[in-house]
C-alpha cells in the first residue's frame, strides 16, 4: 500500500498565500505522477496541478500563474505553493499519486484531504 500524508491548508484572507505539502510512503517502487485535486461543496473533484516524472506539469486554467507545484522525487514529496488566493479557491484539497508498487502493480492513492478556506 502507498500512503499519502498531507499538511498545510487552513484559513487565509483573499490575496494571501498557503503551501500544501504531501509525502508518499509505503510499498512504492516508482511514482509517475504526483499532484493535487480539489473539491468544493456541491462540485466535482477537479485537477489543480500535477507534475509528471521528467518535470512536465499541468495546471488548471483557473490557477495558472498563481499556483506552483513542485516535486522532490528523491523524497517522494510534492508541494503546492498557492499565491493570490481567491474565495473561489475554497475547497478540500487532495494529494494524489500514481505509479508502480513494489509488487509491480500500478497504484493510485489519495490523501485524506486538507481544507483550504479563503475569505474576502
Amino acid at each position: 500500500q502507498v500512503h499519502l500524508k498531507e499538511s498545510g491548508g487552513g484559513l487565509v484572507q483573499a490575496g494571501g498565500s498557503l503551501i500544501l505539502s504531501c509525502a508518499a510512503s509505503g510499498s512504492l517502487l516508482r511514482i509517475n505522477a504526483m499532484g493535487w485535486y480539489r473539491q468544493a461543496p456541491g462540485k466535482q473533484r477537479e485537477l489543480v496541478a500535477v507534475e509528471f516524472s521528467g518535470g512536465r506539469t499541468n495546471y488548471a486554467d483557473s490557477v495558472k500563474g498563481r499556483f506552483t507545484i513542485s516535486r522532490d522525487n528523491a523524497k517522494n514529496t510534492v508541494s503546492l505553493q498557492m499565491n493570490s488566493l481567491k474565495p473561489e479557491d475554497t475547497a478540500v484539497y487532495y494529494c494524489n499519486a500514481r505509479g508502480c508498487a513494489l509488487d509491480l502493480r500500478d497504484f493510485a492513492s489519495w490523501g485524506q484531504g486538507t481544507q483550504v478556506t479563503v475569505f474576502s
